[in-house]
């Protein structure tokens, strides 16, 4: 299958694209851990089957120097000894806000205590839109089928500069 659409290419899109990548910005200036950011929205990519964000999410993770371990279990992460109580928390509610149409509860009330035990207001916030933000990405990519493999590490971090 081939890319059906550049939306960086169209005027509109791309107007759209830079107040998107401000909000994403925003949350990379957060008092979230890079690390956590890029787990979140790893987890949420699998699930999306985004592969171009799969694919940036886990180079972003290895040039940050995450060890392969922790990259390669996050789509098991339940399963794993190699994530934090914090990490488990923000990537259950990555889960549960990236599934929410297949649960009858959203994010659990369960999900959403362990989150207040880890993390203060400001990076509730942040974790919160992190979600909505990757996900909004993970569509715009798989309706346009953008292909993963060709990301560079720190292309993000460019473009939000």
């Amino acid at each position: 299958m081939e890319p059906r659409f550049d939306l960086n290419a169209n005027q509109l899109g791309a107007e759209i694209g830079k107040r998107f990548a401000n909000t994403s910005a925003s949350i990379m200036r957060s008092p979230l851990p890079k690390s956590l950011i890029e787990l979140v929205e790893l987890r949420a990519s699998q699930i999306n089957g985004c592969g171009y964000c799969v694919d940036a999410h886990a180079k972003e993770l290895a040039a940050g120097g995450e060890p392969a371990v922790r990259i390669n279990l996050v789509a098991a992460w339940r399963e794993a000894t190699v994530f934090t109580e914090a990490e488990q928390a923000a990537l259950a509610l990555a889960e549960e806000g990236t599934r929410m149409a297949d649960a009858d509860h959203g994010v659990s009330d369960d999900t959403w205590a362990r989150v207040r035990e880890h993390f203060d207001d400001d990076q509730i916030a942040a974790l919160v839109y992190l979600v909505a933000m990757i996900n909004a990405a993970n569509r715009l990519l798989v309706i346009t089928r953008t292909k993963g493999g060709s990301y560079q590490p720190g292309t993000f971090a460019a473009a939000a500069n």
